[in-house]
């Protein structure tokens, strides 16, 4: 029975934590949600024009390299 507590006992700790963490979130507002999509947007779109950008540079400098 001692083994039976061992395992129960962390389980309950967890699911008690895990409760307790879903009752104090909250869902953003639409203001709030819009402005992390915005900012969200913006971030894939500047790591797309690095990655653009990054290929267009190496792909006539591996042509040059390879090439040779």
């Amino acid at each position: 029975m001692d083994q039976v507590t061992t395992l129960v006992d962390p389980l309950k700790v967890f699911v008690k934590d895990s409760v307790r963490l879903v009752k104090r979130c909250t869902k953003p507002d639409r203001k709030e949600f819009q402005k992390i999509a915005f900012a969200t947007a913006i971030g894939f779109g500047i790591m797309g024009f690095i990655g653009f950008f990054v290929k267009l540079i190496h792909i006539p400098i591996n042509n040059i390299i390879v090439g040779s």
